[in-house]
């Protein structure tokens, strides 16, 4: 004899409710909205396009696009891809650990770690992803091509590739202060 065990049901309330905390816990921006056209028989059809960028502002962040008939539904699917895409960045404080260089198709982005009250100094579509992340101190420059979906992708690609000190000194068989050198007490922050 086969005995069953009574799963308990969830209330749809709770649920709900649960997804709408978690979903407030993210800082959510809109890099960038695109009208496209297609022309038809019976005349144009309009679409749009969007790409956003989420995070926690505690080293979180994650990018998505989407695409609809109206702007709302464009950015709402967005928003989700976003969310489900979210990748992990190991910061230093509110700044990077150490200058990035990263390349993706034509476009090329520099990120340099900034000083105690610099501000982001990055404009276009590099600034959101800073600002969901959580950096506050940081000077970035994007060359070559402009496109926001590559800019944002090249960005975040060169983010979540940053290796912590720990890391390093695990891998090289050593300790974190011979990996940092002389101020090793001063920046262990990890």
């Amino acid at each position: 004899m086969v005995t069953r065990t009574k799963q308990k049901t969830r209330n749809p309330k709770e649920t709900k409710q649960t997804e709408e905390s978690a979903m407030d816990a993210y800082d959510s921006r809109i890099v960038s909205i695109r009208r496209t056209t297609k022309v038809r028989e019976g005349g144009r059809d309009f679409s749009f396009s969007a790409v956003a960028v989420v995070g926690d502002g505690k080293g979180q962040v994650g990018m998505g696009c989407g695409k609809g008939k109206e702007v709302t539904l464009a950015v709402q699917k967005a928003t989700d891809n976003a969310r489900k895409n979210m990748q992990h960045v190991a910061l230093k404080g509110d700044t990077i650990q150490y200058q990035i260089i990263n390349r993706l198709g034509a476009t090329k982005v520099i990120i340099l770690p900034g000083a105690e009250g610099t501000g982001i100094h990055a404009g276009g579509a590099m600034r959101p992803v800073f600002e969901v992340l959580g950096v506050k101190n940081v000077i970035a420059k994007s060359i070559g091509a402009r496109n926001p979906l590559n800019v944002v992708r090249a960005t975040i690609e060169g983010l979540v590739n940053i290796s912590n000190p720990t890391e390093i000194a695990k891998k090289r068989g050593k300790t974190v202060e011979e990996i940092l050198g002389k101020k090793a007490k001063e920046n262990t922050t990890v």
